[in-house]
């Protein structure tokens, strides 16, 4: 069992950068694999980034080349550093856990943070 914390985001100029933290506590080990989601109301979340227990990282769509994810394993802290912010990265976002990974992908995600909100504004 987990339980995620997030804190951080809130708003930004276009261009800005931003981060977000997602504190873990609970049963971990180097079989959980993490992510950052984001999600529009009324639409399904969508991935933003993973990292499993090997340190891989996925990147999706917009946030290639401009976000970094991260796993603190000293202090079991999920980061998402920002950058290059755009209005278009106005969205409500998660962390969330999986208990295990194949292949560089997360399985069934069961643990989700309560959500972050970041705002750009051009």
């Amino acid at each position: 069992q987990l339980t995620l914390v997030q804190s951080g985001g809130g708003s930004a100029q276009a261009g800005g950068s931003l981060r977000l933290s997602c504190v873990a506590s609970g049963r971990i080990d180097s079989r959980n694999c993490w992510a950052w989601y984001r999600q529009v109301p009324g639409k399904t979340r969508e991935a933003v980034a993973t990292i499993d227990g090997d340190g891989d990282r996925r990147y999706y769509k917009s946030a290639k080349g401009r976000f970094t994810i991260s796993w603190d394993n000293a202090k079991n802290v999920l980061y998402l550093d920002m950058n290059s912010l755009t209005p278009e990265d106005t969205d409500m976002y998660y962390c969330a856990s999986a208990s295990s990974f194949s292949d560089g992908y997360c399985d069934t995600y069961e643990w989700w943070g309560q959500g972050s909100q970041v705002t750009v504004a051009s």
